[in-house]
């Protein structure tokens, strides 16, 4: 092998890969959604309809899962999934502003996305990846925001998220358990929202690992100056309670409680989505 197809083969291996886009309808403003960890797009089954009466709405698989690509030798860290999500954008040659909604770990790689846009000396470099649109308004959907019990005050707070990850740890470390509960818990949803399997595996304990369990939200979020709205359900289990207190004060960021609704994107936390995207 030559020294430039070496290094061809080099580049291309470095190259993110793109995402599966699973829709792509409607016209008008784009909105663009990003669904969470052990998921895929089918998360906005209930939400999609809705916005493509007035709207261009394209919704994609993260890495790892559904019908995206799962690099060999990938170690699911958010740069690995807003790599992906920004070349992807950048494929999709968008020409103006679009609103970027992200449920659950979607949240976090969409914020860390919108952060990395507008930030330092890195802005030029995702704005190529991303071509002329940007972010003109977050929406997150239940995002697990868990910031570090050693910067917690609040000692109540502090052994709520203490606990969460705690738990994911123990699911990280019991394989076997935790894809015996996951196929009775996929058993009871619709397809598509909530499924753990070998294949998806890796990218489920890596993606918890280094985002959800090790991340930049809340500082992902200060550093914005577009609108943040933040969508949770009442009932949202993965939520611990007090631990989103720090964003609720941030001048940019409006809250949005959701009654009698969980994680899932059920009717009725759908229908508030649509009505803050259309608001």
């Amino acid at each position: 092998m030559t020294w430039w197809a070496e290094r061809m083969r080099t580049t291309r291996r470095s190259r993110p890969p793109l995402l599966h886009v699973a829709t792509d309808a409607g016209t008008g403003p784009v909105v663009i959604l990003v669904h969470g960890i052990a998921s895929s797009s089918v998360t906005f089954y209930e939400v999609i309809p809705l916005l493509t009466t007035n709207h261009r709405v394209i919704a994609v698989d993260i890495l790892g899962f559904g019908q995206s690509p799962a690099p060999d030798g990938c170690e699911y860290r958010l740069e690995d999934h807003v790599g992906a999500l920004a070349a992807t954008i950048r494929s999709l040659k968008l020409r103006e502003p679009f609103v970027l909604v992200g449920h659950s770990l979607g949240s976090l790689i969409s914020t860390r996305y919108a952060a990395m846009e507008r930030h330092g000396l890195v802005a030029t470099f995702w704005r190529r990846l991303a071509g002329r649109g940007s972010v003109s308004r977050m929406v997150l959907v239940g995002p697990p925001v868990y910031v570090s019990p050693s910067d917690i005050g609040d000692p109540r707070v502090k052994a709520r998220v203490s606990a969460y990850l705690r738990a994911y740890d123990f699911l990280r470390a019991n394989k076997e358990f935790t894809l015996v509960n996951a196929a009775i818990m996929s058993r009871l949803l619709p397809k598509g929202i909530f499924e753990l399997t070998e294949k998806t595996w890796t990218p489920f304990i890596k993606s918890m690992e280094h985002c959800i369990e090790s991340q930049t939200v809340v500082s992902d979020i200060a550093s914005l100056t577009v609108p943040v709205d933040v969508i949770y359900g009442a009932l949202d289990a993965f939520i611990a309670q007090g631990s989103m207190t720090i964003i609720e004060r941030m001048r940019h960021v409006t809250m949005h409680r959701v009654e009698a609704n969980d994680h899932i994107i059920r009717k009725r936390l759908a229908r508030v989505l649509v009505k803050v995207i259309d608001s």
